[in-house]
């Protein structure tokens, strides 16, 4: 029976697209196809049911994928000890993260750890919603919300300050704001609320319900820059806002928030050295980045 037949079964089986597989493989999504109806004619069997959402394994499928998972990790753990993996990282791992933190804390590291490690490539993917490790749409992810119980190696990243900004453009504009009572009737900028993709997102409950908006959207980046540009107020992560010069803090006692990152990586690839590596390495850049993270309230003096 062919590995590679096999490979392409385990990716299909996670993903469950056609798409997401080929992706992960770096071929055309036909090839995943071609690969599958071959396995399937070896083993006697349809492995998947072809459905409008994509393919579910059929009752073949299920009995298939915790051997060809056993065979995977047997071939990682020879990868792993083989001479030419001591010669330096190479392959592939491919990081989820939230927006704001992807892009402003995360990639300007990253690029400077794959300038160290030519060899290894680097995807980073930094989105405005959830990046999903169960469909294998990324190696390691950093997320809002602790993952649920399964197979994965998970670790408390970081927590983060987030706090209530408006430019001071606006804020000179229209009434003074001294308590939250003050807030009533001042114009704010958020998140689309059907369309949130944690409950760690929801802020403005705890602190103040707006009666109108002046810009919703899914992206804390354009969130961002609709405060610096007068919009209105809205609630950033301090590591976005607190360098924006055009900004200020409104209510800095009352109106802080802190939320939590968490990271986590299936644990069958753990032994990997390549993701031993980038795990440490993101551990190590969350801890250094503490008082971006984490500013006190001296920050705000500006």
């Amino acid at each position: 029976m062919d590995w590679d037949n096999l490979r392409y079964f385990l990716e299909l089986a996670r993903s469950g697209t056609l798409m997401s597989a080929a992706r992960r493989l770096e071929v055309d999504h036909t090839t995943v196809a071609r690969r599958i109806q071959a396995l399937e004619k070896e083993v006697g069997a349809p492995l998947f049911s072809r459905e409008a959402g994509g393919h579910r394994l059929t009752e073949a499928g299920r009995r298939l994928q915790p051997q060809v998972e056993a065979m995977e990790s047997a071939f990682q753990a020879v990868e792993s000890t083989a001479p030419a993996s001591q010669e330096g990282l190479s392959g592939l791992v491919r990081i989820g993260a939230t927006e704001g933190f992807g892009t402003v804390v995360l990639a300007p590291q990253l690029a400077l750890f794959a300038v160290q490690h030519p060899k290894l490539t680097i995807d980073l993917l930094a989105m405005p919603r959830l990046v999903h490790l169960s469909r294998r749409e990324a190696d390691i992810v950093i997320s809002l919300e602790r993952p649920a119980r399964g197979p994965v190696v998970v670790t408390k990243l970081t927590d983060y300050t987030l706090r209530l900004y408006a430019s001071k453009q606006y804020l000179a504009a229209h009434k003074p704001i001294k308590t939250r009572e003050d807030l009533r009737g001042h114009t704010f900028i958020s998140y689309v609320d059907d369309l949130l993709f944690s409950k760690e997102l929801q802020y403005l409950d705890e602190l103040h319900r707006p009666d109108s908006f002046a810009l919703r959207s899914t992206s804390v980046l354009a969130q961002h820059r609709a405060v610096a540009a007068g919009a209105g107020i809205a609630v950033l992560p301090a590591f976005i806002a607190q360098d924006d010069r055009a900004l200020k803090p409104v209510l800095p006692d009352a109106a802080n928030f802190t939320r939590t990152f968490w990271m986590s990586m299936p644990a069958e690839t753990k032994h990997l050295a390549r993701m031993q590596t980038v795990w440490e390495f993101l551990r190590a850049t969350a801890a250094a980045q503490q008082q971006v993270l984490l500013p006190d309230n001296t920050a705000n003096a500006r």
